[in-house]
């Protein structure tokens, strides 16, 4: 769905990572989240490439990427595991210093990439999330029933594996299926590329890592930072679903400005999935953003 981007592989300590890049102007990498891959982004990179040099990935565990092995004390997917990855697609590409756009499980990516390396990120933009620990810290009913999966992947090993690999279709279209604007919001050819990296080797392992990971040693990162008053310095812009779980259950801006220096944000009419529900006003939140030439700006 994005062959007008050419594709490259990056190695990075015997993962290889799925990259796509195109498109003129400064750099912006796009990270997608669960249970997709980049094809997510399909609806605004052609708009978005007219104005940035887009870099898409794959994360680990997703896409077209490598699905390492699980590890005891879940690091292979922690969060700052994948911030270096992160770190090295860039760097493969030739860019030191870039904006980043990224949704759900790839926004905890971005929100951890540019805690770690801020240096490396301009700006920031964030769709559909709260920080991490504030989400397990103010877990009530609603969102516990609404965020199923945040709590089934992480149980132990092998149940979820197990079921997931059951039917990786079923458990794509039953986590997507479930939300606002149920799965009718997304292109066959979309949802089919989900579909067949669900059903890839090693994905369910990887995918309950990932959770795992969030639930455990990510939070112990983020902990770290609160103890030590280490806040995003970058501006950040954060997006959310009108009708999605998190503007339901989590007072967003809020929650932001605690980790953050510089936050704005509004909700966006539609649900979770911002960048296929409502790829024309994303595009335009993007664009407004980002600066869209080589200049610095403050």
């Amino acid at each position: 769905m994005l062959s007008a981007f050419p594709s490259h592989p990056v190695q990075r300590n015997g993962v290889a990572l799925h990259t796509r890049i195109g498109g003129n102007g400064p750099p912006l990498l796009l990270i997608h989240g669960h249970p997709q891959s980049m094809a997510l982004w399909h609806r605004v990179a052609p708009e978005l490439s007219r104005h940035f040099t887009l870099v898409l990935m794959d994360l680990r565990g997703y896409g077209d990427s490598s699905r390492p092995g699980a590890d005891a004390a879940h690091l292979n997917y922690s969060k700052r595991e994948m911030a270096l990855d992160a770190m090295a697609v860039m760097a493969h590409h030739g860019f030191e210093r870039f904006d980043v756009l990224a949704h759900d499980r790839g926004a905890r990516v971005a929100h951890r990439l540019a805690a770690d390396h801020p240096a490396a990120v301009r700006r920031l933009m964030l769709l559909d999330i709260a920080p991490t620990l504030a989400m397990y810290q103010h877990t009530g009913d609603a969102f516990a029933r609404a965020y199923w999966h945040w709590f089934f992947l992480i149980q132990p090993p092998p149940l979820p594996e197990a079921l997931i690999d059951s039917n990786p279709a079923r458990y794509v279209r039953s986590v997507m299926g479930s939300r606002h604007a149920g799965l009718g919001a997304f292109d066959p050819l979309a949802l089919a590329e989900y579909e067949r990296c669900a059903a890839r080797p090693g994905t369910a392992v990887a995918i309950c890592e990932d959770y795992r990971a969030s639930a455990t040693v990510d939070l112990e990162h983020d902990r770290a930072d609160i103890a030590a008053d280490r806040r995003l310095s970058q501006p950040v812009r954060v997006l959310w679903g009108e009708h999605g779980t998190v503007a339901r259950c989590f007072d967003v801006l809020a929650l932001w400005r605690e980790r953050a220096s510089s936050v704005t944000g509004r909700s966006i009419p539609c649900g979770h999935y911002i960048a296929e529900e409502a790829p024309e006003l994303l595009s335009a939140e993007v664009l407004s953003f980002f600066p869209s030439d080589s200049k610095e700006q403050p």
